[in-house]
């Protein structure tokens, strides 16, 4: 069961609110709570709204408990940008761009699925003297 929860129009430039996000993708509910209450972002306390609303709905609507509920899905769009204009030398003007964002958040009461394993950094094989120089034309005079 995916329970969806949205936040349109936050007045927070996506890319600041992305950084949140990132942090909490992919984990269990309780521990995105932890997570967000201490940080030191602006954009974690929206965040965490939205989520404790999306847990709210889950518990209410879909009688889900609490502990079982993971973020599934977390994306954070555009929204619409306001513009501004601030004043500049001799009369012009420069542009200022007040961007917004949508969050949307699913959460799943479903098996996590397992983390994908990372990459591990292997150094290439060095490749023996005899074998650059053999690949190298001998000049014959």
């Amino acid at each position: 069961m995916e329970v969806v929860a949205k936040l349109f129009s936050l007045r927070m430039a996506p890319r600041k609110v992305r950084l949140v996000a990132d942090l909490v993708r992919r984990l269990p509910v309780l521990e995105a709570e932890r997570q967000l209450v201490f940080l030191n972002k602006a954009a974690a306390m929206p965040m965490l709204k939205l989520i404790r609303s999306a847990i709210a709905n889950a518990e209410h609507n879909f009688k889900l408990s609490k502990e079982t509920l993971w973020i599934s899905h977390l994306t954070v769009d555009g929204g619409t940008t306001i513009k501004r204009f601030r004043p500049r030398a001799h009369g012009s003007a420069a542009p200022i761009r007040k961007r917004t964002s949508h969050i949307t958040v699913k959460l799943s009461d479903g098996a996590r699925p397992a983390a994908k394993a990372k990459r591990v950094y292997r150094p290439r094989q060095k490749v023996a003297a005899e074998t650059k120089a053999a690949q190298r034309p001998v000049n014959q005079a």
